[in-house]
């Protein structure tokens, strides 16, 4: 934050706040200053700066004149006291009136650089969750479980009892299946609500650079790390962090994480002294645990610290029932951010929807209602507006054979291939068609002898 804070300094002693100002800069903030407290309050009311230092004694207009009309206009700013005539009275005064910190002349340079830039940092706290709580309410406005599913809404009952209680709290089930969406709805149930709901997908990261974003890093810890950088960890503070995909995260990086959970604390990356926070942890994968942790991939102890409670999340093949739910909540989602007035979806079209086997799940059916909607010529979704792929699904699959109608297995097994087919084998393809990853379509492929 160091380039980007803006600093105001005061005092009518003009070698001492040249001496001042002359340190700041060097440290890279943004300095005004000024000899006359008058002109302090002039400058205030023009422009705002993220710390002020004053001189308390001045004529006309003294330090604590310049304190309080601060804290009127910026609340947030941090105003540290200057004076070669310290008294308890006179800091407790000044501290009541909410200054930051006080210090006395002469004063020692190496302590004006640490007293700045903790006060530049409480300020920069202040507006990142500023910005945070911005974010939690747009979320709190989108976050929606749209389902009539009577499993789901069993889960949902669950998620509720378990947001109270503060554990931690583990959430599988298929890529799609809206784990990110349930982690949401447990932190908005739960005591943290007003705190923050942050995100980070542990499988985008190198261990490095997953380390960074997790704990931060302070300033100097390492070549082009021109200032501090705090973690989502600390970021999270007093609310929820969701770690999806968290079985890709290395065995060291586990290990780091495994002491977070115990100790409630953790070291910067170039810190020594440790940061202490209070964070709920939820986390998410798509893969068999039991099978990671046989492997040696998982550690077990993590395992058990994060599976305090265990949230199962069903494919949505395993509740239909949602099918004409979602596909209208999408439309009219997506109608909306369209600038499209949509009737519903055709009969037709719903048909061949119900019966298909969703193996991207939710987000899948999300994608195929966005495709939907801006395809349409007419004032519903129809069959000719759904994907190639899905429509000739609906040719190759839905006919009888034999006398019966084929299972669900057997259609997403033979949907599969034809896919693969078409990409000619290329699995990366195969799996961003289908609107899965990597990892679903190889379990898939490995469920129905389709890995060779």
């Amino acid at each position: 934050m160091d380039n980007l804070t803006r600093i105001l300094a005061i005092d009518d002693e003009k070698i001492a706040l040249k001496n001042l100002e002359h340190v700041l800069r060097k440290e890279g903030y943004q300095v005004r200053t000024t000899t006359n407290g008058q002109r302090a309050l002039s400058i205030l009311r023009e422009e705002a700066f993220h710390v002020v230092l004053t001189d308390l004694r001045m004529e006309r207009v003294d330090g604590m004149q310049i304190l309080k009309r601060c804290k009127e206009l910026y609340p947030d700013t941090e105003v540290i006291m200057i004076t070669g005539y310290a008294t308890i009275e006179t800091a407790i005064e000044a501290t009541k009136s909410g200054a930051y910190h006080y210090l006395t002349k002469p004063f020692k340079l190496d302590e004006v650089r640490k007293v700045v830039k903790e006060a530049a940092e409480k300020v920069r706290l202040k507006e990142e969750n500023r910005e945070l709580r911005k974010s939690l309410e747009k979320v709190r406005a989108a976050t929606k479980v749209v389902t009539q599913s009577p499993r789901m809404l069993r889960l949902l009952d669950m998620a509720r009892d378990t947001a109270a209680s503060d554990c931690n709290i583990l959430i599988t089930g298929e890529s799609g299946t809206g784990k990110e969406l349930i982690a949401r709805y447990i932190h908005e149930c739960s005591r943290r609500s007003g705190g923050p709901f942050l995100a980070l997908n542990c499988g985008a990261f190198p261990e490095e650079l997953l380390a960074n974003e997790l704990f931060g890093h302070e300033k100097g810890a390492y070549t082009g790390a021109m200032n501090a950088k705090l973690g989502l960890v600390e970021m999270a503070n007093r609310g929820t962090l969701f770690l999806d995909e968290i079985t890709e995260m290395s065995t060291t990086m586990q290990v780091k994480l495994l002491r977070v959970l115990q100790e409630k604390e953790y070291l910067r990356l170039g810190g020594t002294s440790p940061v202490k926070v209070d964070v709920r942890f939820l986390a998410a994968s798509n893969r068999d645990l039991s099978r990671t942790i046989s492997e040696g991939t998982f550690r077990q102890d993590l395992y058990y610290r994060l599976n305090v409670v265990q949230i199962h999340l069903p494919t949505l093949a395993e509740r239909k029932e949602d099918i004409p739910l979602l596909s209208r909540y999408f439309m009219d989602k997506y109608s909306e951010m369209q600038g499209k007035s949509l009737d519903g979806l055709s009969k037709e079209a719903l048909e061949i929807l119900k019966l298909y086997s969703y193996p991207g799940n939710v987000r899948e059916l999300e994608n195929i209602m966005e495709r939907g909607v801006a395809l349409t010529k007419g004032n519903v979704v129809d069959v000719n507006d759904l994907p190639d792929d899905l429509k000739l699904l609906a040719v190759k699959t839905f006919r009888k054979s034999e006398g019966k109608i084929d299972s669900l297995e057997d259609q997403e097994k033979r949907y599969i291939s034809w896919v693969l087919a078409e990409c000619d084998g290329n699995k990366t393809k195969a799996a961003q068609r289908l609107g899965i990853d990597r990892v679903s379509l190889w379990r898939k492929l490995k469920k129905y002898g389709l890995d060779n």
